[in-house]
């Protein structure tokens, strides 16, 4: 017998049956009754079998844009994970219906609906406010962020904007991941009061939860990484220079960068080629000609075959269902042909926490007070926030303070010895010394370990790329398996990690229904 996902793509092959019919066909090859979940025929799709699907007739562009936002009407409020949907959604997806007609498809994410993170700009009709408050009757930015020029480029249909960690986590403390004031506290999909992580929260459980194709996140210290492990799906974490971060709400710009959050390796490699490119708002992306405009040539299932693959056992950790998963799954890396090498870090990447903390408060009120006054936003300094947040106590601090914002506030500007000290020695910790020795002392072509805090900091902080795939779950919640490396590496890293995806198709959809909340 054919397995679900087979038989959906037969038929957007041949257009056999109708929607309404593959709905039926969905569920009864799953064993269940029809259920009240909206357009259950989206469950799981990719950005390929949506192509497919518009290139055939089965669906245009602004019935996927229609049936998405349907089904964050009816999920989402119990999610809370999208903060606000694009009112020129379906007008910008018939114009890309025109195109199509005319013999004018963009790319693969021509017509496919997108969500975005809410600290992304757009000068349309959507706010961009980082989930507070104080930025909800400020200006509409400018122009797009240089990833949304490229987007809208691309095709995409953004559909949206997705909760976040207020101030992408760098607030408190003491903060609830995924908490924001403007959109409250998204919840994860699989046990909706468990933590979903973030500060891409809303990112993660919406792509989780089927609510968009794809979605963008951002991240300066595992803000993909930990939403896209904790809520069963794939996200990457670039190359600092590889994607531009203009237009985007900054903690520390030798850290923060956007990347692709998915439901597949594949889905994830597409959105993250149109993201990439050269800036001229943003001198780090003069080595994105480094990178590629089309990652999915390293989609390969027998990618594992001659990779060599550095083993970092020493993040594994004590849990044992954790390590049991680890464990099977370093098999199923050996038996695709991969030479493992155990490796162990050289420094003691943990000690360097407190640097690691100066250098984000130092720029955090450098880089945020100029995205401010470009902004043009009422509150155009850190300070400026600090005094909104303290009058605005119930609406903005009625789980936790503003710690970070006022421990950045006391610091001084970027020449100051402490911070560029601090910098240069978290920096030597996590390439020189870290990364770039281990890989090359045993000509790595990427490194595999849990998907934790221990290793993506490590990437985060060397700027390195950082690939998190689903590995299984753990009391009940996902657990993810990653794959980082050097400099640019994303086509080894992408291709080692399309290969174990295809080996172990350890993605599961949360059961979440709107019955069910």
């Amino acid at each position: 017998m054919k397995t679900e996902k087979q038989s959906r793509r037969d038929f957007l092959k041949s257009n056999a049956i109708g929607i309404a019919a593959l709905s039926l066909v969905k569920n009864t090859l799953a064993g269940e009754s029809v259920l009240s979940e909206p357009h259950v025929e989206l469950n799981e799709i990719t950005i390929s079998e949506l192509q497919a699907g518009m290139k055939s007739g089965v669906f245009s562009a602004k019935m996927l844009a229609e049936k998405y936002l349907k089904r964050i009407e009816e999920i989402d409020p119990k999610l809370k994970s999208v903060i606000e949907t694009n009112p020129d959604a379906l007008k910008i997806a018939e114009e890309m219906d025109r195109g199509r007609k005319r013999g004018k498809v963009r790319s693969m994410l021509h017509g496919i609906p997108v969500l975005i993170k809410d600290n992304i700009d757009t000068a349309d009709r959507m706010k961009t406010t980082a989930g507070s408050f104080a930025l909800v009757d400020a200006p509409t930015p400018e122009r797009d962020a240089f990833i949304v020029k490229k987007l809208r480029e691309s095709g995409a249909v953004i559909i949206g904007k997705t909760n976040l960690s207020e101030w992408a986590n760098f607030r408190s403390t003491k903060s609830s991941s995924g908490w924001s004031g403007r959109g409250g506290q998204t919840n994860n999909p699989y046990i909706l009061d468990k933590n979903p992580c973030g500060s891409s929260s809303g990112s993660g459980v919406a792509i989780s939860a089927n609510l968009a194709a794809v979605a963008v996140g951002t991240e300066t210290n595992g803000s993909i990484i930990c939403p896209a492990t904790r809520n069963g799906v794939v996200g990457i974490k670039p190359t600092l220079g590889l994607i531009s971060r203009s237009g985007i709400i900054p903690i520390a710009h030798t850290q923060d960068t956007a990347g692709p959050m998915a439901r597949t390796v594949a889905d994830a490699a597409i959105l993250l080629g149109v993201m990439v490119g050269r800036d001229k708002r943003d001198d780090t992306t003069d080595d994105s000609k480094k990178g590629e405009k089309d990652y999915t040539k390293f989609l390969n299932k027998d990618g594992l075959r001659g990779a060599r693959i550095g083993v970092a056992r020493q993040f594994v950790g004590d849990n044992a269902k954790q390590k049991e998963i680890f464990e099977s799954h370093i098999e199923v890396l050996k038996a695709g042909g991969a030479t493992l090498i155990d490796i162990t870090f050289p420094v003691d990447f943990s000690k360097t926490s407190d640097d690691r903390l100066q250098v984000l408060l130092y720029e955090f009120k450098t880089d945020l007070n100029k995205y401010l006054a470009e902004r043009r936003s009422p509150y155009r300094t850190l300070a400026d926030l600090i005094k909104f947040n303290e009058e605005n106590k119930e609406r903005e601090m009625p789980l936790f303070g503003q710690e970070l914002f006022l421990q950045s506030q006391s610091k001084g500007d970027l020449t100051e010895s402490a911070y560029l000290q601090a910098l240069q020695r978290i920096k030597n910790a996590s390439q020189k010394d870290g990364i770039d020795a281990v890989v090359a002392k045993d000509r790595l072509d990427g490194i595999v370990s849990p998907a934790v805090g221990g290793t993506w900091s490590l990437a985060a902080v060397a700027g390195y790329p950082y690939i998190t795939v689903p590995a299984g779950f753990a009391d009940g919640l996902p657990v993810g398996i990653a794959f980082f490396g050097r400099a640019f590496a994303e086509p080894q890293l992408i291709k080692i990690a399309f290969a174990f995806e295809q080996k172990t198709r350890m993605r599961q959809m949360p059961k979440f229904l709107p019955s069910s909340a």
